[in-house]
């Protein structure tokens, strides 16, 4: 099941830039973090998507949405322009972001070449 945060659960569970410049995961698992809006129909589109691929990667990859509505400040900190945008955030690498309703095959083969988890 994917999880909604706020702002202060996302400084706690996945990056406190308060605290740190440099960017430092703090989950145990490799996330995936979708920025989406409730107006967004391809945001709507995606959604099912990202919840399938909780179910099917359950225990191996966390995912995360952020409303970009109601936290405007993590949409501007990551430089949020178009939605859907996913942020992938492996353990011990740098985030990539990736942008649109990708299908699920596409959001796949990110999770296996940029978080490296295979299912």
């Amino acid at each position: 099941m994917t999880e909604l945060l706020s702002k202060n659960t996302f400084l706690e569970k996945v990056f406190n830039y308060e605290e740190n410049k440099e960017w430092n995961y703090s989950g145990k698992l490799p996330a995936i973090i979708d920025f989406y809006a409730d107006w967004c129909g391809p945001c709507k589109m995606l959604a099912p998507i990202l919840e399938q691929l909780s179910e099917e990667y359950k225990d191996k990859v966390i995912i995360y949405k952020v409303d970009t509505e109601a936290e405007q400040e993590l949409s501007a900190m990551f430089g949020i322009r178009s939605i859907p945008s996913m942020l992938f955030c492996p353990v011990e690498e740098a985030p990539q972001m990736a942008h649109g309703a990708l299908p699920k095959q596409q959001i796949e083969k990110i999770i296996e070449d940029v978080l490296k988890v295979s299912k």
